[in-house]
């Protein structure tokens, strides 16, 4: 059961590792895709300054602050503006990596200047149009993959809660299952203490008794043993009795004569 527990816990740290680095990647695809789109977008919106001005969407204008404003109403300079960082000042910054990708989706880094003929403009205009078209299918190529890359973001962020979800639930489980059984081991080893007591003071009971047993047994070989002689030697006494009762109550004392030695000597101890 620990292990099993360590296992989990084991995956559920490598899952996680997994998730932080695929919404690493998601984060690179997206910021670089968003990153090309927008420069596609800059560079389409440069190109119809030119040739479709109608389309062109100008920059908006820099508020002035409070102060500023008064400055210049007062017949003073408007103060400078900040050039645009990012890819050839249009303030969109992306990698190297990134810039590299984007520059081969575009194919130019700037439009060309605007022809001097209507001929020139014709052909310029056709061409610009075929470049607008590729423009917009680069866009919808990146849009394409973003939302693809999203969804499956959001896939794997549902399958990661999930399985983290699943995890927590298996883990409590499993921790309250171990717990059950520590306790059960721990009632079993207190059982098997007590047992292991009540045989020690058992065996020393038993020892006790095989001593006594052997203790009677001994004496009952002795009296087997000597059953016998006993039995006549007690025979001897009652008939030894029986004359010195007879005796006491009148009888001739030379019947002890006609008794043999050892009855006499039984007799007189008696007596």
């Amino acid at each position: 059961m620990q292990g099993s527990i360590a296992a989990l816990d084991k995956s559920v740290a490598e899952a996680t590792e997994q998730r932080k680095a695929e919404n690493a990647e998601y984060k690179d695809l997206m910021a670089s895709n968003g990153a090309a789109k927008e420069l596609i977008l800059f560079a389409k919106n440069r190109l119809h300054k030119f040739y479709n001005p109608k389309l062109y969407k100008a920059a908006p204008k820099v508020e002035l602050s409070s102060e500023d404003r008064i400055f210049v109403n007062n017949g003073g300079t408007p103060p400078p503006t900040e050039a645009p960082g990012g890819i050839a000042g249009t303030g969109i910054s992306v990698g190297f990596m990134q810039l590299a990708s984007a520059r081969a989706q575009v194919g130019k880094d700037a439009p060309p200047p605007p022809p001097a003929t209507a001929a020139a403009y014709a052909k310029k205009s056709e061409e610009t149009n075929g470049v607008m078209a590729m423009m917009e299918l680069l866009v919808k190529d990146l849009q394409k993959e973003m939302t693809e890359a999203e969804t499956g973001e959001k896939e794997s962020q549902v399958d990661y809660e999930k399985m983290m979800a699943d995890s927590a639930e298996k883990r409590a489980m499993d921790s309250k299952s171990l717990d059950d059984k520590e306790a059960a081991k721990a009632d079993v080893e207190s059982s098997l203490q007590s047992s292991l007591s009540d045989q020690a003071s058992t065996t020393k009971e038993h020892m006790a008794v095989m001593k006594y047993i052997q203790s009677l047994h001994a004496e009952c070989d002795w009296l087997l043993q000597y059953f016998e002689v006993r039995k006549q030697a007690r025979a001897g006494e009652i008939a030894s009795l029986g004359d010195a009762k007879a005796v006491l109550s009148g009888a001739d004392y030379s019947l002890l004569q006609k008794a043999s030695p050892l009855r006499a000597r039984k007799f007189l101890r008696h007596a």
